[in-house]
């Protein structure tokens, strides 16, 4: 979420120096800009490594200040928005042969450093978009990582917003949610790539960026979970934008900007256009106390940090964002690449950044002219598809209908490989990383990979458990650095053998899936409620979810013929009113004990009033059957 080491100030003299301090950062800019101030000898990439961390149980963890601790190292290391996540800085390098086999390197020296420190924790790390098993619990202020920075950022941003944050999400699933702080951000983890952009292309590279951008984000997908549901693709494009969406209203009478943005149209003159737009659409967020003058800076030829101006983007979302940076005295722009997922393996990010930075230095000789080849509205409109469909997209590119597939396997991967050899990279290094994206292409994606898994555990074992059985499949996976291509399937029996022989509480163990009835409900809807779903109980209860009773089929029987009024009755007229429940957090035996001694085949699980799940007699035999010595 940007830079630390601020001062916020919260007079108004000091927010009135700022947006002076921001307006010279941007003037002195347009002067760099037009005097060619720019290094143009060099090209370096670098990377931001975003990572979660689990306690034993695959659940996120609370403890990156104390794993950050332990690891002593604030270049390399540094903290993120939650207490669930810590970031991973790869020193910038020269893109030459053996820079993305050094990077690799270098990041998984990283991550073992990371992983010895988080041990001493009992913890793990994990790469994912999104941690599969994250939930409702860890999105609070509870798990925001303990500095100014963030407590002002997610005040500045409700405040700002002026009542809850909303997210809808829809895809094979439905989840629409209302919070009020922007925790849910954190769910986002990503593999963000930059890459230094020659003062001579600084227009065209960044339109170019933007519209390969979809096919990228179509090869890389890996975040289509969020609180169990099965989503988008890459669903942390619309929940980054939802998450922290300042917009007071979605009436599009006044048009406004989201913080989290594609946006909206080509650059056609300068690099500075995308500046003055930020500056005229969003506030200014974070404030600091800012001492010395860019122009006077240029002036005496002392290198200009536009810290003022660099804060403020900061907190503007871009997913393709330019950056002012200066290294060895010399200032450059480089492309931040913000849409890359964490994962799923240190290697197939690495082969993500190579296929990017190979497209980007692939970069046709028309990009220059982009607007006579492409509508920015097909690329925006690309992007938002392969969000929600990844691979399995279809995109308009130059006016024409093409599946994503065809269009990276037939004309982009040889474009990147083209634009990886001019950069000098060996074909080795080429053949390696761009290898991993076609086999990928032809096999499946991280999001594909997920998903396939995801839905075979969830028929043998409820939702919490089939994903803790994906998330430690994932990391054990990650920790030998497979590519997903290869990744095997998950060994389903294996896993439900463990799972539920394992279990011990009955919230582990219990369905969520309760058939349920009102009072005035017929008898004959329960009992076809009953054939049809072949279960032996049907629950009946109010419309403020509270229990009222309980229908059985053994109860059917015992009454027979015998119904007064047949099976046009109320069912809250025969249905047992007395009727013994359990606590989702009481142990399994105790269901047991209670379910033999009372010969009943269901027992309810209740919490605070409210049925929340069922165990059967089904489930108990399962677990007795799997149950571990």
């Amino acid at each position: 979420m940007g830079e630390t080491n601020i001062t916020i100030s919260k007079k108004k003299s000091d927010y009135l120096q700022f947006i002076t301090a921001l307006l010279h950062d941007m003037e002195a800019l347009e002067i760099m800009v037009n005097n060619k101030h720019f290094e143009d000898d060099k090209q370096r990439i670098g990377a931001e490594q975003e990572l979660c961390i689990v306690n034993t149980d695959w659940k996120p963890a609370d403890n990156s200040l104390e794993i950050l601790n332990e690891i002593n190292d604030s270049t390399a290391f540094t903290t993120e928005l939650a207490k669930f996540n810590i970031e991973i800085n790869l020193v910038p390098i020269e893109l030459k042969p053996g820079c993305f086999t050094a990077l690799e390197a270098d990041l998984l020296a990283k991550m073992e450093r990371a992983h010895t420190a988080a041990q001493l924790f009992n913890s793990k790390l994990v790469l994912a978009g999104i941690l599969p098993t994250i939930s409702r619990n860890e999105m609070t202020l509870d798990y925001l990582t303990p500095l100014e920075r963030y407590f002002q950022l997610s005040k500045k941003l409700r405040n700002l917003r002026g009542r809850k944050f909303d997210l809808y999400l829809k895809g094979v699933d439905e989840l629409h949610i209302r919070h009020d702080s922007i925790m849910f951000e954190a769910c986002n983890t990503s593999f963000q790539t930059h890459l230094q952009i020659n003062p001579k292309d600084f227009v065209s590279s960044y339109n170019w960026a933007s519209a390969i951008s979809a096919p990228v984000l179509a090869a890389t997908s890996n975040s289509p979970l969020l609180l169990g549901k099965e989503l988008w693709s890459e669903i942390r494009i619309a929940l980054f934008q939802q998450s922290i969406d300042t917009r007071q209203s979605m009436d599009e009478i006044r048009e406004q900007s989201p913080r989290v943005t594609f946006g909206k149209d080509w650059i056609y003159n300068s690099i500075t256009e995308i500046y003055r737009e930020d500056i005229t659409r969003f506030e200014v967020l974070m404030p600091d106390v800012i001492e010395d003058n860019a122009l006077d800076n240029l002036k005496n030829n002392i290198v200009p940090t536009l810290r003022a101006l660099r804060l403020h983007n900061g907190t503007i979302y871009r997913w393709n964002r330019m950056c002012y940076g200066i290294t060895d005295n010399k200032p450059h722009l480089r492309i931040e690449n913000r849409y890359l997922p964490a994962g799923p393996t240190i290697k197939d990010e690495i082969a993500n950044m190579a296929f990017w930075i190979g497209l980007m230095k692939g970069m046709p000789e028309n990009a220059k002219t982009i607007w006579e080849h492409f509508d920015f509205r097909d690329v925006k409109a690309n992007f938002f598809k392969a969000a929600r469909t990844g691979i399995e997209s279809v995109f308009i590119w130059r006016d024409k209908e093409i599946s994503a597939r065809e269009l990276i396997l037939n004309e982009l991967l040889p474009l990147a490989a083209e634009g990886l050899k001019k950069s000098g990279i060996t074909d080795e290094e080429i053949f390696l990383y761009l290898g991993v994206i076609e086999k990928r292409i032809k096999t499946n994606t991280g999001a594909q990979w997920q998903i396939k898994n995801f839905r075979k555990l969830k028929k043998e074992m409820n939702t919490p458990d089939a994903l803790k059985v994906l998330t430690e499949n994932m990391y054990n996976n990650q920790r030998k650095n497979i590519p997903v291509c290869a990744w095997e399937g998950i060994d389903i029996a294996s896993s439900v053998k463990e799972q539920i022989g394992n279990m011990t509480l009955i919230k582990q163990l219990m369905s969520t899936e309760v058939f349920t009835v009102y009072p005035d409900d017929p008898v004959a809807l329960v009992k076809n409620i009953m054939v049809w779903n072949k279960i032996n109980h049907v629950v009946i209860e109010n419309k403020k979810g509270v229990i009222l009773g309980i229908v059985t089929t053994g109860h059917l029987k015992e009454l027979g013929e015998n119904l007064d009024g047949g099976d046009a009755i109320p069912v809250k007229k025969l249905m047992r009113k007395e009727i013994l429940t359990i606590a989702p957090d009481a142990k399994i035996e105790d269901a047991l004990k209670i379910m033999q001694e009372n010969w009943i085949s269901s027992l309810p699980v209740v919490q605070d009033n409210e049925l929340i799940g069922m165990i059967t007699k089904n489930d108990m035999m399962r677990w007795l059957a799997l149950k571990q010595p």
